[in-house]
């Protein structure tokens, strides 16, 4: 009774035992990555679906097919796989980041940000030099960039409309000063000049922050020049972008590029304030999210 019982827990819904099925399910999955990567995605999408029947609580077999479902523009689909694969695998990289796509699709940006923002820190701190951070990267720069871009235009017509009604108002009032100051005309041309570039002044002020500059040096990697990502600071006081400092310390040696101090990756440590001041740049200025 007691081994009918261990057979029981042994075997699949179908008959077949667990082990077994596994291995079919895993195969099934070695042959879609196969056609994935011929461009077959029909094909690849057939494999991982018969691999998710027979183990449908394995997050990957998700994740594979939802690729798919990219390459082929299936915004649908792709969300309703990246779901399931997070509800297995809250920790999948490739899940967040396949959502945040689809949501951009349906225009739900502040959601898709999010999972972009949720997959990027699950990347950095899984292998901050990996393609798929940088992948991550790129189209949450952009989709901030275009947040800003939608914000900037609005804000824009605002204050060009705005501006217009002042200027309007100034000059209503300019014809009613003229007409009753009589032999102070001139008094009331100056001071109308005056009220004039007083308001171009002040939404001049108001366009500052939706005005491309210079990203401050204290914000940037002093090897790529760019913008900060993920700062790392190191004993010596210097701060560098951390997939780049750590690239450097593996490929060209064990010392800071900058002072020549010997130096190993475990001492290299989050600069938060950096990081800290960096967002609040981006929160005001999201133009600095352009990729070039």
């Amino acid at each position: 009774m007691e081994f009918s019982r261990e057979r029981k827990r042994e075997m699949s819904p179908n008959g077949s035992s667990i082990s077994s099925v596994a291995k079919q399910a895993e195969q099934l999955r070695i042959d879609g990555n196969s056609y994935f990567k011929k461009d077959r995605y029909g094909a690849a999408i057939d494999a991982y679906t018969e691999a998710i029947t027979l183990c449908p609580d394995v997050a990957v077999y998700w994740t594979n097919r939802a690729l798919c479902h990219l390459k082929r523009n299936d915004w649908e689909r792709l969300e309703e796989d990246s779901r399931r694969a997070i509800q297995l695998d809250s920790n999948s990289v490739k899940a967040h980041y396949m959502l945040g796509l689809a949501l951009l699709q349906k225009q739900e940006y502040a959601k898709g940000i999010r999972e972009l923002e949720k997959a990027l820190d699950l990347g950095r701190g899984a292998n901050p030099k990996s393609y798929m951070v940088e992948q991550i990267w790129q189209e949450l720069a952009n989709a901030k960039y275009l947040e800003w871009e939608r914000s900037s235009s609005k804000r824009s017509w605002e204050l060009q409309s705005l501006k217009e009604t002042c200027e309007s108002a100034l000059k209503e009032k300019h014809f009613l000063d003229s007409s009753q100051m009589e032999g102070f005309v001139d008094d009331a041309t100056t001071y109308h000049l005056e009220q004039l570039e007083a308001l171009e002044r002040v939404f001049s002020k108001a366009a500052e922050d939706d005005t491309p500059t210079e990203v401050p040096d204290y914000l940037c990697c002093r090897i790529t020049l760019d913008i900060f990502r993920d700062p790392v600071i190191t004993p010596s006081g210097l701060t560098y972008e951390r997939a780049v400092i750590i690239e450097h310390l593996e490929k060209v040696g064990n010392f800071d590029p900058v002072t020549r101090e010997p130096l190993a990756p475990s001492q290299l440590a989050p600069n938060l304030a950096i990081k800290e001041a960096v967002q609040a740049f981006l929160e005001k200025h999201g133009w600095a999210y352009k990729v070039d």
